[in-house]
């Protein structure tokens, strides 16, 4: 058990676009796709049936910033990416493109607040959830 335990703890540290990576390898490895199995799993009463429906009578302490749109100065929007991320050019400029996209999770109220300040002041549309 104690293994589990180091997994999930190390999983707990992966950014969302290293978690979309690991998702990727684990289908191509597996054969299997994500998709299709948490509708299934929902349906069926598992963890991210119960696990989410626990989590929403706790009080929130973990925020996720959601980039809504890029505004008029989308390079100005893929700098502020960057610097909240640290992701590389294409991936930051990628993520604006697709958005609405989720640009960081698990953080704290004062840093989602703080974030969704830096996108504000550039002209982005961001939510905080």
């Amino acid at each position: 058990m104690a293994d589990i335990q180091a997994i999930a703890n190390d999983l707990s540290g992966l950014t969302v676009m290293q978690v979309a990576e690991l998702v990727k390898v684990l289908e191509g490895k597996w054969g299997v796709s994500a998709a299709a199995a948490a509708p299934m799993m929902a349906a069926a009463g598992g963890p991210a049936a119960g696990g989410a429906a626990a989590a929403v009578v706790e009080e929130q302490t973990e925020f996720a910033v959601h980039l809504m749109s890029a505004g008029d100065k989308k390079i100005n929007v893929i700098k502020v990416v960057r610097e909240v991320t640290s992701l590389g050019l294409k991936e930051a400029k990628d993520l604006v493109d697709g958005a609405p996209k989720v640009v960081k999770e698990g953080v704290s109220k004062d840093e989602a607040a703080a974030i969704k300040k830096k996108f504000e002041d550039v002209g982005a549309k961001v939510e905080v959830k």
